[in-house]
């Protein structure tokens, strides 16, 4: 059984904590961040959309950008 990480993602095999994928939908993170999340875009639209509108590689980013 993999070890639980971040924000209930698991480890891959080589111990690196699973990414968010680009075509993860706005609403299913909209769940885990809050219901403000990517504020003014449609919850059916990409995790990557949003990334690529506010200029960033990852979801991490976008969230220290946007506290």
């Amino acid at each position: 059984m993999r070890e639980p990480g971040l924000d209930g993602r698991h480890r891959d095999q080589d111990g690196r904590i699973s990414e968010k994928h680009g075509n993860t939908k706005v609403d299913t993170l909209r769940q885990t961040y809050g219901d403000n999340f990517a504020a003014g875009i449609r919850s059916d639209a990409k995790l990557s959309t949003v990334l690529q509108r506010a200029g960033v590689g990852s979801l991490s980013q976008y969230l220290k950008q946007n506290k």
